[in-house]
């Protein structure tokens, strides 16, 4: 799978993320809204990399975990 639809699908999967590949080959994302107080005591960041593409994702779950957002299944969002 090309790196353009991991991003894609990851980007369908975290809406609430700006998901991005850096030129170094690091994908990275970050929230569209601040986190609070409570969240940033939790371990919630603001912006986070992995070293690929399931690394983000499994990052991603554990923040929406950390910031007690409901946790979303394993792979692609459905259409």
């Amino acid at each position: 799978m090309t790196f353009d639809r991991h991003l894609a699908e990851i980007a369908r999967e975290y809406p609430q993320w700006t998901i991005w590949r850096s030129d170094a080959g690091r994908w990275w994302a970050t929230r569209h809204h601040p986190i609070s107080a409570e969240q940033r005591d939790a371990g919630c960041a603001m912006t986070i990399d992995a070293d690929d593409p399931e690394d983000l994702r499994e990052q991603l779950r554990d923040q929406e975990r950390r910031a007690g957002e409901p946790e979303r299944r394993a792979g692609p969002a459905p259409p």
